[in-house]
């Protein structure tokens, strides 16, 4: 069953479970982009092709909110404030170390393996240019809880960064976690995105709730 988060004539925000993915890849599997064309036909009794513009995505391992455009007008205007970075996405993390500092930013360089479909931190400015802030939330009984503040929207900036200064996300085996999740979710949660609304012009905040679990639960 899709969550709707939020839903107007112009966007739909989902609730992603952790395993959708977002946009049709190479696995052949039906994308989450699929159901919420038809579930937008099915609820509007719209006739032929329905129209749905990805405008951002994320990881396969990741949930929480991922937003599409109904409309062609505001695919283009929402892709315009992603380019110029007037969206602020907000992750929560649970990840397996304490940062080194109760909050912080951090900043590297990274390059994608497309074989490996993995991002490694690189020396020089040979790669591309990763920034997000941080702040620990809470302190856990075997974990640390994480706000994300990505200022780039680089390949697994979020993972690889983060494991780079030992806060390995928990389940995420790809960057060093001690064991998977019996789900094969990663604790990684697109918690909430905040942006002007593209053609009422009315800031819209969109939050996701945290997936059903007992460490998601200790979060709160």
């Amino acid at each position: 069953m899709l969550e709707v988060l939020y839903e107007d004539n112009h966007l739909i925000a989902i609730n992603k479970k952790s395993g959708d993915i977002v946009q049709g890849d190479k696995t052949g599997d039906a994308p989450l982009s699929d159901f919420v064309k038809a579930y937008i036909k099915k609820k509007y009794n719209k006739p032929g092709e329905v129209f749905l513009g990805t405008i951002h995505r994320l990881d396969r391992p990741t949930s929480g909110v991922v937003l599409y455009a109904r409309t062609s007008k505001a695919l283009a205007r929402m892709n315009e404030q992603f380019r110029k970075k007037k969206v602020q996405k907000t992750y929560w993390a649970v990840v397996e170390n304490s940062p080194p500092n109760i909050s912080g930013t951090l900043e590297n360089y990274l390059q994608k393996n497309q074989k490996q479909n993995k991002s490694y931190i690189t020396k020089g400015s040979d790669g591309k240019h990763a920034v997000l802030d941080f702040k620990l939330l809470k302190e856990l009984d075997n974990f640390y809880h994480l706000e994300i503040k990505p200022k780039t929207g680089r390949h697994h900036q979020i993972r690889v960064q983060l494991a780079n200064i030992g806060c390995i996300i928990k389940g995420d085996l790809k960057y060093g976690a001690r064991r998977s999740n019996k789900d094969a979710s990663i604790h990684l949660l697109a918690q909430k995105l905040e942006f002007l609304h593209p053609v009422k012009k009315e800031p819209i905040t969109i939050v996701a709730p945290t997936p059903k679990d007992s460490v998601w639960d200790a979060c709160k």
